[in-house]
């Protein structure tokens, strides 16, 4: 049981056997992934400052726009449980490996895609590696961290991701301007190569003492037995349903649709729009690190700050959307992308739900499920609002109210799911509480 489980029960903080150590070791292996993420972001999200330049690029709607989204989201999110396994199979160090060849390819590829069908299939190679980033960090943390670190540990990751779209944001967008598609896309590949020779040459999957137990056959049945006693878990599902709920109202805005809603509904030019943009990134950063040390003081706030920020942010995107007249004004477009800020730390208690509901050798698989739900509802939103854009002659306020159908939908499961989970965990830590009385301080 973690410190933060003691001290939300009053008890003092205890570190049981076979708990990581941590240090500054620890911070050292925990970084490199943690760049090999920061970098995967930059590529993910480097589309969404280049919607407007792509669409003139490859001449094409903003349907066929939304799909390069849709696509590497689509490819990202069915790639979590297969993912999940494999890290619990092969260990962080492998999978990043891969990971960052394949998203590397992608982004050279992209750079130099001729046609739309090219960069379509570019934008997909870089999903798939996009897919292996985050959830091997998480392995990592937990390999090389005490528990009691998990959730601040978790929300840094998050942090560091976000500060990725910044680069995106900030750097990426103004290298389109003055140097070009090609120039740009090509020369951001080289970050990749980076990460790459550092991963190789210095990671290691977990500290000296504190190896895994050998693996099990990894046959169908394993796997089948694997992902089914995840999904059983009902924190693993609860899990699930607060990254889809909470992720997705940013995901979409800074993926691919914010920039042309700031930019053609709001009438702002491009350099304001993404100053908004950055004001989200920057938002997240802030907001991640206050979650984390609360969620880490008092476990019990997990829920209240989820179903807080669903509640915002549905409130924040139903005034702006309803404003009266042709633009919102400066102030609530400021308010709106700040509290879209808050969205990224709160999918991050997805896993805080399902890391405490299954064992060591099955925490890949459950948090690749859990990291389904936010992609797969941004993955929705993209598709639906290109639709809508496309049906409406870009009526923004109609396309962008498919944002509260898909929270109803996930509040209406966390509500479900929130006293069995509970429940579950409790009787998880139980035994580890007893144990924890018996270990020397």
């Amino acid at each position: 049981m973690s410190s933060a489980d003691n001290k939300s029960n009053g008890s003092s903080a205890v570190t049981l056997p076979g708990d990581p150590p941590g240090g500054r070791r620890a911070a050292a292996m925990w970084g490199i992934g943690v760049a090999v993420y920061f970098v995967a972001v930059i590529f993910r999200t480097s589309l969404g400052v280049a919607g407007l330049d792509a669409a003139d690029r490859f001449h094409v709607n903003a349907s066929a726009l939304s799909t390069f989204s849709i696509l590497q989201l689509l490819v990202y999110a069915g790639m979590q449980i297969p993912v999940g396994l494999l890290v619990d199979r092969l260990g962080a160090k492998r999978v990043l490996t891969f990971g960052v060849i394949l998203f590397t390819l992608g982004q050279l590829g992209f750079a130099f895609s001729p046609s739309y069908g090219t960069a379509l299939a570019s934008r997909a190679l870089l999903g798939c590696g996009d897919a292996m980033t985050f959830i091997s960090v998480l392995r990592l943390g937990t390999r090389w961290f005490p528990a009691r670190r998990g959730p601040l540990v978790a929300q840094l990751a998050g942090l560091v991701g976000m500060a990725g779209n910044l680069v995106s944001t900030v750097v990426i967008s103004r290298a389109l301007g003055g140097l070009g598609w090609t120039t740009t896309f090509a020369g951001s590949a080289l970050a990749g190569v980076v990460v790459l020779v550092l991963l190789v040459l210095f990671l290691k999957d977990h500290p000296e003492g504190h190896e895994p137990p050998p693996a099990q056959h990894a046959g169908s049945v394993y796997v089948r037995k694997m992902i089914a006693a995840a999904w059983r878990e009902p924190g693993t599902r609860l899990g699930l349903w607060v990254h889809f709920t909470t992720q997705f109202p940013a995901m979409f805005f800074l993926l691919l649709w914010g920039m042309p809603f700031l930019v053609e509904a709001q009438g702002l030019s491009e350099a304001t729009a993404g100053e908004l943009l950055t004001l989200v990134v920057l938002s997240n950063m802030v907001v991640g690190l206050v979650f984390g040390q609360i969620i880490a003081r008092h476990h019990a706030a997990r829920l209240p700050i989820a179903l807080a920020t669903v509640a915002a942010t549905a409130v924040t995107w139903a005034v702006t959307l309803t404003y009266p007249g042709d633009h919102a004004p400066m102030w609530l477009l400021l308010t709106l992308c700040t509290v879209l800020g808050a969205c990224g730390p709160a999918s991050m208690i997805g896993f805080d739900f399902a890391r405490p509901a299954n064992p060591p050798e099955r925490q890949g698989t459950a948090s690749g499920i859990v990291n389904m739900g936010g992609f797969v509802a941004s993955m929705t939103t993209l598709l639906v609002v290109g639709v809508l854009l496309d049906a409406t002659g870009d009526n923004y306020r109609i396309a962008f109210s498919c944002v509260f159908v898909l929270q109803a939908l996930g509040l209406t499961q966390i509500l479900r799911l929130r006293s069995r989970s509970a429940r579950r965990e409790r009787e998880h830590l139980a035994p580890s509480r007893v144990e924890a009385v018996h270990v020397p301080v």
